[in-house]
């Protein structure tokens, strides 16, 4: 049995940020970070960014402090025991802890297909998901990106900013069209056209091919009709589910994540959940949220490790994201959701503007779209009570600096 005062489930973003977290009110209590991979904690976003970039790997390692902490890496909390603060993982290890934290993540959702080529995608996640598509494109010259959503057009835009043919097959009929209006949407599309892409949309993957070391991949549209693609490589980016499994094990409240209150409690006193797996309230937006982004994983990770050394603190951040599409970028803060009203203020039409999503009077999230350094402003206008007008947002944003 080992025995720590802090057992941490997940070793990713979430897990580091924890760590730091407990060690600014507590120097010395010991710690057990424990993770699926076989590598310390790393950022997520280089693998579809900064590493296509040129970047350097080297850049990706987090700093998770070292003194009174232990990796157990390459394993999995499979089962716990909250009366007896007691957990076991996957290779038969048992632990004793004071305190735990729950940072499982999320696992990619994976498409049931034909063929004997379907176990040759990759569901694009980890830094070893990297390393195989990275080695793929060093023989390959044509690969197919399955989904138009987050991670697949960042994949898309990366393999062809590396001089690779790309195939994009996505279920909708433009790029993000569940996030962005319409008319930004579409003109997404022609952007991905001009930067060499082939679109397949309105197009769901029926079957994968294996044949001569190549993959033929066969979209099938909405009307029938088939459109193989021979490839090298396939990636798909089509969401992730978050990993329930141990806190509804242990009994732990399960709603589209592990339900936290507001000191990122689940459920027990000694039990803290956090990251792209915890269901949290948030008293700007008044709802529930789950979150699966970067500085969801640093923030609520930080506070949920202050919180287990004794912070008692809130968790009412309102997390902001962040994409780069070939020379286009964003950043956005709250409910990007197209089926909401939406009020565009562009300066240059689909290129540099702000997007405001509004419900019932009020901006319930911001699209930053190629404007920089205007997260807080965003924050502060959802955090008003409003009534506003669509007239009423002109100009809001960008903010101009006090002289």
């Amino acid at each position: 049995m080992l025995s720590y005062k802090y057992l941490i489930a997940g070793a990713g973003m979430t897990g580091d940020a924890a760590v730091k977290g407990v060690r600014e009110l507590d120097s010395s209590g010991t710690i057990a970070l424990v993770g699926r991979e076989p590598h310390r904690p790393y950022k997520r976003p280089p693998l579809t960014k900064d590493l296509w970039k040129g970047k350097p790997v080297e850049n990706v390692w987090l700093k998770t402090p070292e003194d009174g902490v232990e990796f157990q890496l390459g394993r999995t909390i499979s089962s716990v025991d909250i009366l007896k603060k007691r957990a076991a993982d996957d290779q038969g290890t048992e632990y004793s802890y004071e305190r735990l934290l729950l940072a499982t993540g999320g696992t990619p959702r994976t498409l049931r297909l034909e063929g004997n080529g379907a176990g040759e995608i990759i569901y694009y996640r980890t830094f070893d998901d990297y390393i195989k598509l990275r080695d793929l494109t060093g023989a390959g010259e044509r690969f197919a990106v399955i989904g138009g959503g987050f991670i697949g057009s960042e994949i898309a835009a990366a393999l062809a900013m590396n001089g690779r043919e790309v195939v994009m097959i996505f279920p909708g009929l433009a790029i993000g069209e569940n996030v962005y209006p319409a008319g930004l949407a579409r003109s997404i599309n022609d952007y991905y056209r001009e930067k060499g892409v082939t679109l397949l949309s309105g197009c769901s993957v029926s079957r994968v091919e294996k044949r001569d070391g190549r993959l033929i991949v066969t979209a099938r549209g909405k009307d029938g009709g088939e459109r193989p693609a021979e490839v090298d490589g396939v990636v798909a980016g089509i969401g992730i589910e978050p990993n329930v499994g141990l806190a509804e094990q242990a009994g732990l409240p399960v709603d589209n994540g592990v339900v936290v209150d507001e000191q990122l409690r689940a459920g027990h006193p000694d039990v803290y959940a956090a990251g792209d797996m915890a269901s949290f309230q948030n008293p700007a937006l008044g709802k529930q949220l789950r979150v699966e982004h970067e500085d969801n994983a640093k923030a609520m990770g930080r506070q949920a490790g202050r919180n287990m050394a004794g912070a008692e603190e809130p968790y009412h951040h309102l997390p902001f994201f962040y994409s780069d599409l070939f020379d286009l970028g964003y950043e956005a803060v709250g409910e990007l959701d197209s089926r909401l009203q939406t009020v565009e203020d562009w300066t240059e039409e689909n290129r540099k503007g702000v997007v405001y999503y509004l419900r019932d009077g009020r901006v319930r999230g911001v699209l930053l779209w190629n404007v920089w350094e205007q997260v807080e402003a965003a924050r502060r206008l959802i955090a008003e009570p409003g009534p506003f007008q669509p007239g009423d947002l002109a100009g809001r944003l960008p903010e101009k600096e006090q002289s």
